[in-house]
């Protein structure tokens, strides 16, 4: 009887147990629903970094090209090149929020963007992409926007009309800037066929680089071309815009990783030792073949540097980082000075030599160089090849050609493209715009 009366006890506890085990268990359970049911939350660390990035990128416009651009004109064309890149800013910004993204990364369509996101409809303060704000997402890609039609006005600088530059900017933003960043990072056909670009060499460089060599032609050469000097205004000036746009630059390709993570520290050593590798071996081969090296010449290596690891910067390893950087700056460097002069045509601040030829570059060795330790999906690194990523430039350039072409023609048909000879002559700081530097 005792012996009974000792295991009662025993058998209601261990009865709770299992019951409070029971319990336990569908808590857990529970839990684990819930768990999985939590949309991803912003990442404080990612969302400060991306801020940071945005910044940057706007930072290689305003002031970066436009110092850079700035110095390397005539004094007489000193401000109003500096304002087109200060107006682009202005205009673009409005033109992304009303359409251009909307262009660029809404819908299912392979080759162009619908309507559906006009003035950022449907997109509030609470949807993520990925761990930032989708708004966050927006402005940087905006920065994007804005320096890509910014760049080519290096290749028409002190030649065209204020009026007609701002209609050209903003017809080209949308029909050729949107669409192209659609085929590679909105969901599109190339970036669906494995055609790489990290932070936007075919995108941004080779796009700008070829509307430029199309705009230099159909506006043909400035005024007294090869027969009047028209050495640079002041390098001090373009050596501090090309310091900023190096800087700028970290936000650009090591912001494009989207996060603060080991990619965007990858993104940007390889900036880092490929822009350094251009801008040295610009110098030596400018040392060789003229027998002095210049502040020009280094300062556009870096920038060849920069351009070519641009589409590379967050697939390649430092070692294919720098053969980039070593590529980029000589071939870039001959095109811009042998390759102009022998065809004749007047790219006046080399945007086709540095960001057309340092895009194509930097492209083509990222479909080399690319390696597997950056793709999680097998299939995805497959499709990584040279042939690819050529087949994506030569898409993306004819399209650039031929509707920059045709955009050109109807502004000159409506209000014209260039000044009158006088207005060139005299400068257009002061007769577009009133002003001028002393």
């Amino acid at each position: 009887m005792a012996s009974l009366k000792k295991l009662v006890p025993m058998a209601v506890g261990a009865f709770a147990l299992i019951g409070a085990d029971a319990a336990f268990a569908q808590e857990v359970e529970t839990v684990t629903e819930v768990v999985t049911e939590i949309p991803a939350k912003i990442d404080s660390g990612d969302t400060a970094w991306m801020l940071v990035s945005t910044a940057f990128v706007l930072l290689m416009t305003i002031p970066g090209l436009a110092l850079f651009y700035g110095g390397m004109v005539r004094k007489k064309n000193v401000l109003s090149t500096m304002m087109q890149s200060f107006a682009i800013c202005c205009l673009v910004s409005v033109i992304w929020f009303v359409v251009g993204y909307s262009f660029a990364f809404s819908g299912k369509n392979p080759y162009y963007g619908d309507f559906s996101l006009l003035f950022l409809k449907g997109i509030s303060i609470d949807d993520l992409n990925g761990t930032f704000p989708t708004y966050l997402w927006v402005t940087f890609q905006m920065a994007f926007a804005i320096i890509t039609p910014a760049l080519i006005t290096g290749a028409f600088a002190e030649r065209m009309k204020f009026s007609a530059m701002l209609w050209f900017m903003g017809l080209w933003s949308i029909l050729v800037y949107a669409p192209i960043c659609h085929w590679v990072w909105g969901g599109g056909f190339l970036g669906k066929d494995g055609v790489l670009d990290f932070a936007g060499g075919t995108v941004i460089h080779v796009n700008a680089g070829v509307a430029g060599l199309i705009t230099a032609l159909v506006l043909g050469r400035r005024q007294g071309y090869r027969t009047v000097n028209m050495a640079p205004h002041n390098l001090t000036l373009s050596m501090i815009g090309a310091s900023l746009l190096w800087i700028g630059w970290f936000g650009f390709n090591a912001g494009s990783a989207g996060a603060a993570n080991k990619v965007a520290a990858v993104a940007m050593l390889n900036t880092q030792i490929a822009t350094a590798a251009g801008a040295l071996c610009w110098m030596i081969a400018e040392w060789a073949v003229s027998k002095k090296p210049s502040v020009l010449g280094i300062i556009s290596g870096a920038v060849a540097g920069l351009v070519a690891i641009t589409p590379a910067a967050g697939f390649v390893e430092p070692g294919g980082a720098i053969i980039i950087g070593i590529i980029a700056g000589p071939v870039c460097y001959f095109a811009a000075v042998f390759v102009k002069r022998a065809l004749g045509y007047d790219d006046s601040l080399d945007a086709f030599g540095v960001h057309g030829v340092g895009g194509i570059i930097g492209a083509l060795l990222t479909g080399y160089f690319a390696s597997d330790i950056f793709f999680t999906d097998p299939e995805a690194y497959a499709k990584v090849s040279v042939l690819n990523q050529g087949f994506g430039l030569i898409v993306a350039m004819i399209y650039t050609a031929i509707v920059t072409t045709i955009i050109l023609y109807v502004v000159k048909a409506v209000i014209g493209l260039r000044p009158t000879k006088q207005q060139e002559i005299e400068g257009l700081d002061i007769s577009l715009h009133g002003e001028t530097i002393q």
